[in-house]
């Protein structure tokens, strides 16, 4: 098992205290009987919670296996930590004041929360693309469907904040033009691709992780990988589409329907082989 660096053990520390925090304002939200919608949610302090919580614990874990300078990881896991706390606070003070995060500019300090929320969403950004070109550039102490997997979830996880960063800017577009709830609407339009492309850095490393237990041969277990991400590109090419063309995934077309059932099937199927292999590798052990 691999070490801790100590960078690690705070982003791993901070991520469940983010978690933990979208864990209480759920509960607080359930027990107020609080709208789940609309700008002025509760919900937004819960989803930032759980999504910054998890997001960073997977982005320290998922990183420890890029080939990284010790000072370079230090401070790209750094700011990484330090801006998801940002993100986080901030939203869910903003909740509690009963205001908007984003797109309010009724008050300086409002327009200070709106500006450092963009700003934050922008460092984040640029410790991934970082991230993403030390991925791509070296090889790392580990197996090649690990580096497979790190390198993907990390290309997906940019088309996440990409998509986020697009939100923000029709937000802001139309917030400053006079038109805050256009502003939210068109915003959230990209949200399934947002939240679909987050979690790749998750579920293909973890599999490529699990796969590790499997007796298997390297190269079968960089052909798995690839299939998984070729189900999951499918998944994020078909809700991209849907979100840029404003169809809901619970309302999509048949064919749109039947494209994403299939990518989560192959998703799905990949899981199942590589736990039933693990588990296979492990009995024979015992």
């Amino acid at each position: 098992m691999k070490e801790l660096r100590p960078i690690e053990r705070v982003a791993y520390v901070t991520g469940a205290l983010l978690f933990l925090s979208g864990v209480v304002h759920a509960v607080v939200l359930i027990a107020s009987g609080g709208s789940w919608t609309g700008p002025l949610s509760m919900r937004k302090a819960v989803t930032f919670g759980l999504s910054f919580g998890l997001t960073l614990a997977t982005v320290a874990w998922a990183t420890s296996y890029v080939a990284v300078r010790p000072r370079v990881r230090n401070a790209l896991l750094g700011v990484f930590t330090g801006a998801s706390v940002v993100e986080t606070v901030l939203v869910s003070m903003q909740a509690w004041r009963g205001v908007p995060s984003h797109f309010n500019f009724e008050t300086g300090f409002d327009n200070a929360v709106s500006t450092t929320l963009a700003a934050g969403g922008g460092v984040i950004i640029l410790t991934a693309v970082s991230f993403t070109a030390a991925a791509m550039r070296g090889e790392g102490e580990t197996t090649a469907s690990m580096r497979l997997a790190v390198r993907f979830g990390l290309v997906a996880l940019l088309v996440a904040l990409g998509a986020g960063a697009a939100m923000i800017a029709s937000g802001v577009v139309e917030a400053r033009g006079g038109n805050p709830q256009a502003a939210y609407t068109t915003a959230g339009a990209l949200k399934p691709l947002h939240a679909v492309a987050m979690h790749a850095i998750l579920i293909l490393p973890g599999l490529a992780w699990l796969l590790r237990f499997a007796d298997w041969t390297e190269r079968r277990r960089v052909r798995l990988g690839w299939v998984a991400i070729g189900g999951y590109t499918l998944l994020t090419a078909v809700v991209g589409v849907e979100s840029v063309t404003g169809v809901s995934p619970l309302a999509a077309s048949p064919a749109e329907m039947v494209t994403s059932g299939l990518a989560l099937g192959v998703l799905g199927l990949t899981g199942a082989a590589a736990l039933r292999e693990a588990v296979r590798a492990r009995r024979s052990v015992l």
